[in-house]
């Protein structure tokens, strides 16, 4: 379903399509995303190369070196994009870390461990073209301006100056690119491993897993608030919908690829744990562990250990990674080892772990927590889609009507989608992005009440009761409120026709769920609800101290009558004199709260909004 054009409006700025360098202006219809990056990569190079030279130099005019030195905006158009693009390279970058670890391989044969040299090249060089992209996303960093907060311009004013961008970059998120983009997985299988004999190959594992692992971190970090900058600025990644939920599956799949690469890894750890600890209770030579030693004949004794074709039930040696052990560590082929760790991956991160049968090893039921944990965060902010609560308690047909005729909306940031008076013609149930509901009560005087609407609220509820009435007039229901988007947002909505013919679905519901769900989520409720609880306190308050009055005088009173003299006892008089204080008080208090109460009137006075008639007529 594709979006209205009258809500979706996008504002270019024509400046940051210019081509760096050039003398004309090129369009954007006939300039495509390609040639657009080509140019700024080409810019960006040569603007650092131009850094290096003395100006004496430089025969290019002032304009062509202004052009050339061009600090590129970042709400301009070549950036919304290269922003896309690099958080896909990075999410292709985060998914071939992992092929690193399926390079080790048990020898079923002769009880060692070698490692896969062709898949630790293959994955070597998958991830140096990744790096790239990371590279010119540091270079852009040093060309892309900022916008500073200022006292003049509301929106603040962008910053091209140079130096203060370098600065602002380097002290931010230099450190963590640059620790990101480092080769050091590359280094250490091309260079080092190679050069590694003996026991020490078996200690390459380890350490090749903490270089991912620390990479890692860095990586995501710097995808977690770029793609938020995304958002925040062209609304979202995806402009639709089916674009969006492939990108949460991208999400899903990432996560499962990762935990079932993590997973082999383990599995390969405990089987050389296991070694280990046999070799060790007849001193051999842990070298004979690996397959390229001279000794790696000398492991017969293994034959009848650390045996993984055991039951299926609770392994105390091996735990969770017995399958892995069973079926692919000694696999030479690297398919077999991918599609087998990524189903284990998905499927414990659907299950959120409940399929896993581990031991009462430590880390082991760590990873295992992990995992489950892992699974419910994907399942809950990824997968799962976003709930209106209004609909829980619908049934699939009346669903599938709605659903049918719903329409997909992206409004822009700062725009109003309805105001306080003006007829309502459609219901809104929001997806993502947040809107401000606001409501005068009718334009009375010293009454404002404000809510914030997110994912999964809905608005335009006036509607609803006006399609439910069976008695309604042709014309469609004032709105109580004002609806204005803080942020780009994604909703559905339904129309005025379309709710009046689903309304007669809604008659055929006999369920008092559904209209409390509906009282609980109406901002109309809601507000009203408020001020009922609002004008209750303030009865309760003047009750109680109406009462407390009471209660002084009868005492004061008692007091007067047990005193047989002519004149007041001290006690009467005390009471007289505390009386006569706090009526004091109270006249004073009132003289100055007397403006405040009656502007609390009309909130206490707030009418009760009509209830939607959910029941079949007549019965």
């Amino acid at each position: 379903m594709a979006f209205r054009e009258e809500r979706y409006v996008r504002f270019h700025d024509w400046r940051s399509e210019y081509s760096v360098g050039s003398d004309k202006i090129v369009s954007e219809g006939r300039h495509t995303a390609f040639d657009s990056l080509k140019d700024k990569t080409l810019g960006a190079f040569s603007f650092l190369g131009n850094s290096s030279r003395p100006e004496t130099l430089n025969k290019s005019t002032p304009e062509e070196r202004k052009a050339k030195t061009r600090v590129l905006d970042p709400q301009g158009p070549f950036l919304q994009r290269w922003n896309k693009i690099f958080v896909i390279s990075c999410l292709i970058a985060v998914s071939v870390d992992p092929l690193f670890f399926y390079i080790p391989v048990i020898d079923g044969v002769k009880n060692c461990l070698y490692l896969d040299k062709k898949l630790a090249t293959i994955a070597s060089i998958l991830r140096f073209f990744t790096d790239i992209f990371y590279l010119l996303h540091i270079i852009f960093q040093f060309r892309t301006g900022f916008v500073a907060p200022s006292r003049v311009f509301g929106r603040g004013v962008l910053v091209e100056d140079t130096f203060a961008i370098a600065k602002r970059y380097l002290t931010t998120y230099f450190l963590i690119d640059f620790l990101a983009v480092m080769p050091l997985p590359q280094v250490f299988v091309l260079l080092v491993l190679p050069h590694l004999k003996d026991s020490k190959v078996m200690e390459a594992k380890d350490i090749l897993m903490v270089i991912v692992t620390c990479q890692y971190v860095p990586r995501l970090v710097r995808i977690i608030p770029l793609y938020l900058q995304i958002t925040r600025s062209a609304g979202i990644i995806t402009e639709t919908a089916w674009a969006g939920a492939a990108f949460n599956l991208l999400i899903y799949m990432l996560a499962s690829h990762v935990f079932g690469a993590l997973w082999y890894l383990l599995s390969i750890q405990r089987e050389d744990t296991c070694w280990r600890k046999e070799c060790g209770k007849i001193n051999c030579n842990f070298a004979s562990l690996y397959c390229g030693s001279n000794t790696a004949r000398d492991n017969i004794f293994l034959q009848n250990v650390c045996l993984t074709n055991g039951s299926d039930d609770i392994d105390p040696t091996f735990g969770i990674y017995l399958p892995a052990l069973r079926t692919v560590s000694q696999s030479t082929s690297f398919f077999e080892k991918f599609f087998y760790c990524f189903w284990w991956g998905l499927q414990s991160l659907s299950s959120l772990g409940q399929n896993l049968k581990t031991s009462t090893y430590t880390w082991e039921n760590l990873f295992a927590v992990f995992v489950s944990i892992s699974g419910l965060v994907l399942f809950a902010l990824l997968i799962g889609n976003v709930q209106v609560p209004m609909f829980e308690n619908m049934d699939e047909q009346l669903l599938d009507a709605m659903c049918d005729r719903l329409k997909p909306m992206l409004y822009t940031e700062d725009s109003c989608i309805i105001r306080e008076g003006d007829p309502v013609n459609e219901m809104l149930f929001v997806m993502r992005g947040y809107l401000e509901s606001m409501t005068t009560n009718g334009g009375q005087s010293g009454f404002f009440n404000s809510n914030v609407l997110k994912g999964g609220d809905f608005c335009g509820e006036e509607l609803l009761t006006w399609a439910l009435d069976p008695a309604a007039v042709s014309n469609l229901p004032s709105s109580t409120r004002t609806v204005k988007t803080l942020s780009e947002v994604e909703a559905f909505v339904l129309r005025a026709d379309d709710l009046k013919f689903v309304a007669t679905q809604f008659r055929k519901l006999h369920s008092k769920q559904l209209q409390h769900t509906f009282r609980f989520y109406s901002q109309q409720w809601r507000t009203w609800a408020a001020c009922f609880i609002q004008a209750a306190w303030h009865r309760y308050c003047r009750k109680k101290l109406e009462d407390s009055l009471f209660e002084k005088e009868k005492r004061l009173q008692a007091a007067i009558v047990s005193d047989d003299s002519t004149k007041l006892s001290l006690g009467a008089a005390l009471y007289a004199s505390r009386f006569a204080g706090n009526m004091m008080r109270i006249l004073r208090r009132n003289a100055t709260r007397k403006a405040r109460l009656q502007d609390r009137v009309p909130a206490r006075l707030l009418q009760k909004p009509a209830e939607p008639n959910f029941f079949a007529i007549g019965e």
